[in-house]
């Protein structure tokens, strides 16, 4: 593992609020604690047949995300939430248009966003037929566990 995909596995951790994440890949592994969100610590087991040394540097951990707003008025419908944490796309490129906007009919298994976790992007699917009434969360933001994303109206 290099160490610029250590420094992106620790920015990650950060921007994502988790406590503690542990990697293991082969004969390494790696956890990256963070102290009551003030900062990421990186800790590195490498075996000894490997001589590398690792030197963190230091990475500012971002403020939590704030929990979604409560809808000023109650919206109704299907609940889109995500099934991972990551950050949270409404397009596939910079250069493409978004998935869906609201007022846009879906189908069950249209894809809605993507959510990015460890350079992987995640598409999310449409779990029912409908019309999309709300979108929850802002484009590049990072996201939670079962965090609502989407309210798809079913009728």
């Amino acid at each position: 593992m290099e160490l610029k995909e250590i420094q992106n596995l620790i920015k990650f951790v950060a921007k994502s609020g988790a406590s503690e994440v542990s990697l293991e890949m082969g004969d390494i592994k790696i956890t990256v604690k963070t102290d009551k969100g003030e900062k990421a610590v990186p800790v590195a087991a490498i075996p000894q047949a490997a001589p590398v040394v690792v030197t963190p540097t230091p990475v500012p951990v971002a403020a939590p995300a704030a929990p979604a707003a409560p809808a000023e008025t109650a919206v109704e419908g299907h609940t889109v939430k995500s099934p991972i944490i990551g950050t949270f796309y409404r397009k596939p490129s910079p250069d493409k248009p978004n998935f869906v906007e609201v007022g846009d009919r879906v189908a069950e298994g249209d894809t809605l966003c993507v959510i990015e976790a460890m350079k992987l992007f995640n598409e999310i699917e449409a779990e029912t037929s409908g019309t999309i009434v709300k979108i929850l969360v802002d484009d590049s933001s990072p996201v939670e566990f079962d965090q609502p994303l989407f309210v798809i109206d079913p009728s």
